[in-house]
């Protein structure tokens, strides 16, 4: 377990100094050191919060898993009432205002993982059922999915569904059970996508971007020419040309062409290794926890981490249509960086008190219990 954690942390380590050095020097034209100093604040809350869960028995949040979950739906009612929320690019998902922002839909991705996992232990014996095991959780997971898709944010949506469905299936939920609703919503899905003038065009342009390169196709084209540009070894940090007005978001959702255009191949799959490598860490945490919460907490959270950098690294790489998603520990955004290193501290934590100890004792009979030794 003691190696599981270093290597996840080494590699959360890694991503977020790349995330501050690509930070720099994708904005260092345009705004200098704004954003990086406002990364580097969040970066540092984040670490407070990271040390809090590390350090707290992670059961605390069985307690704390309905509150966090009411907490997060009353701010997602918040954002969407005018003059409370922030209305950016016709979307509202903010609450704050342009110096400060805080995005709900962030903190509910916590909240939702920790309520599941509080459910999947308390009806762990009945999550094989129809009524347990998907229409009781079924509902309170569609409060949360449609107050996020009202923003609108259909990425996040589409991503707080994945992960709320891989934690059904590990709590005990049957194939049998949750394919016809899976089905149903993506068939709902793809109905409103097709009536959706936007997002409609961003499916056709991922189908053919050569033709749309110039209107709803520029960004991801532009993505692909930076990485082609980057090569092997990249052109050298600092030297991006495609970050000069022609990616927008190349400090968010589009950073990792920056990486790739400035630092190469190399670079590119060193990020896709590290999240690999954080999957597969926090699964072995999570299998080795002392119980069913903690199973279900750690899986929850390495879902989200996973498949979120997955969205992104496909969103860029165009391997997938365009989505605003975040890559986890590198891409501007503080409350994204803030949940996400809440989440490693909630690994550590598990991890800690694991049936795999961190350390073994030194004297052989620490590891077992008084009633365990022979009589005397």
């Amino acid at each position: 377990m003691k190696l599981a954690v270093t290597i996840l942390l080494s590699s959360v380590a890694a991503l977020l100094v790349l995330g501050m050095v690509m930070l720099y020097s994708s904005r260092m034209t345009q705004n200098g050191a704004h954003y990086l100093t406002t990364q580097l604040t969040w970066c540092a809350l984040g670490l407070v919060a990271f040390v809090m869960a590390a350090s707290v028995d992670y059961v605390l949040l069985r307690r704390l898993a309905w509150p966090l979950f009411g907490l997060a739906v009353v701010l997602l009612v918040l954002v969407l009432v005018p003059g409370i929320g922030l209305k950016i690019n016709h979307a509202r998902r903010w609450l704050g205002n342009q110096s400060f922002r805080l995005q709900p839909s962030e903190l509910a991705k916590l909240a939702l993982i920790v309520t599941l996992a509080w459910y999947g232990e308390r009806f762990q014996r009945q999550m094989g059922t129809f009524g347990k095991g998907i229409v009781v959780p079924g509902l309170f997971i569609a409060v949360v999915l449609a107050l996020v898709f009202k923003e609108p944010d259909v990425g996040t949506t589409m991503l707080l569904a994945s992960v709320a469905g891989a934690m059904l299936l590990v709590a005990g939920a049957r194939w049998k059970f949750i394919l016809p609703p899976a089905l149903t919503a993506l068939v709902a899905l793809g109905i409103f996508l097709w009536h959706d003038p936007m997002r409609s065009r961003r499916i056709f342009s991922w189908l053919d971007l050569e033709a749309t390169k110039e209107g709803v196709g520029f960004q991801a084209y532009q993505a692909m020419l930076a990485f082609g540009s980057g090569g092997w070894f990249g052109l050298g940090l600092g030297n991006s040309r495609q970050k000069l007005g022609f990616i927008p978001e190349h400090h968010t959702d589009f950073i990792l062409s920056v990486i790739g255009e400035e630092l190469g191949l190399v670079a590119t799959l060193f990020v896709v290794l590290a999240f690999v490598v954080i999957v597969l860490c926090g699964l072995f945490v999570s299998l080795n926890s002392r119980d069913a919460f903690g199973l279900l907490l750690g899986s929850g959270i390495t879902f989200l981490i996973g498949l979120q950098a997955f969205i992104n690294i496909g969103v860029v790489t165009s391997a997938l249509p365009n989505k605003g998603l975040p890559l986890p520990f590198i891409s501007y955004g503080g409350s994204n960086l803030l949940i996400m290193l809440t989440c490693v501290g909630l690994l550590v934590s598990v991890a800690r008190r694991g049936r795999v100890p961190l350390r073994q004792p030194a004297n052989p009979f620490e590891a077992e219990p008084a009633s365990a030794l022979p009589a005397t």
